[in-house]
């Protein structure tokens, strides 16, 4: 197929080469072309704007930081909507606010095309081992058409129901995610208060009923004190996604009281300077409060 990419940072990026690695043809763009440069070299096509990506394309894709990024990439004179072919659909990765995401449904719907939410659950690591899943919410009939496409993306690919509903999803997921990750620091630093060797109260957990492999991945950047140089998801970027939860909550009149904790703990990375590394960080944050630490590490 002939498929059009909106969004080429660390997601976009490995996302693209899948797409690509299945035999599709792939246009891209990118506010930063820089960023793009080896893309473009693999073999993808460079547009001017999201409005010249989408000519042609029978699927364009999208996934960018927060709902204000997908409107001006979606919508207007030089967005998306304004290439679309007939029968295009397009399909918006990102992970924003339901409703936002649903209004740039219907302002797709007006002009006779398709929109799907499809954000994707998974870090660059599940991305680059073909494990990241794919939850799908829209029209059922184009889910049908582009599903295996998505499949190129990740094996596990749902459809959720409506417009808007598999962002609700991706909030919860991502909800019980940073809950987790929070509550592993807080569970290591405890048994180290209580003298337990780090390296052995991380392999604990992760030969325990607790385990997850979103702990697997990241016990290693506590065993050995240090974050890695690129996170797999920094303070910022999952806080971001805590608060979207924290306000469908509020919305909702549904209690978010475990999230609400978490996202003080990110609060404490940021005072502490920290929030740049991988949100796990959280475990050096809770040793600073308890006494275990006088600093140090960035």
């Amino acid at each position: 197929m002939q498929l059009g990419f909106v969004g080429l940072g660390d997601m976009g990026s490995l996302i693209v080469p899948r797409l690509m690695a299945a035999g599709h043809s792939v246009t891209g763009w990118n506010r930063t072309k820089a960023k793009a440069e080896d893309l473009i070299k693999a073999g993808m096509k460079w547009a001017e704007t999201p409005r010249d990506v989408a000519r042609g394309a029978d699927i364009v894709f999208a996934i960018v930081t927060d709902s204000k990024a997908v409107r001006a990439v979606a919508l207007g004179p030089d967005g998306v909507i304004a290439g679309l072919n007939k029968g295009c659909v397009f399909i918006d990765m990102s992970t924003i606010e339901p409703d936002a995401s649903r209004e740039i449904a219907a302002q797709f719907a007006q002009a006779g095309a398709a929109m799907l939410d499809a954000p994707i659950s998974g870090s660059p690591v599940t991305v680059k081992a073909g494990n990241a899943s794919v939850m799908v919410g829209g029209d059922a009939a184009a889910f049908e058409r582009v599903k295996d496409v998505l499949l190129a993306i990740g094996p596990k690919v749902t459809r959720i129901g409506g417009n808007g509903l598999a962002c609700q999803m991706k909030i919860s997921v991502n909800l019980l995610l940073m809950v987790e990750v929070i509550a592993f620091g807080e569970a290591v630093a405890l048994a180290e208060k209580g003298g337990v060797d780090r390296a052995a109260a991380v392999d604990a957990v992760l030969k325990s009923v607790a385990a997850s492999p979103v702990l697997g991945y990241r016990g290693p950047f506590i065993i050995e004190g240090n974050m890695p140089e690129t996170p797999l998801a920094d303070v910022t970027l999952q806080q971001k996604d805590m608060l979207l939860a924290l306000g469908e909550g509020r919305k909702l009149g549904s209690p978010t009281p475990l999230a609400a904790a978490a996202n003080e703990m990110m609060n404490a990375c940021r005072g502490l300077g920290i929030d740049h590394n991988d949100f796990v960080v959280a475990h050096r944050a809770y040793r600073l409060l308890g006494g275990q630490d006088s600093g140090g590490q960035k």
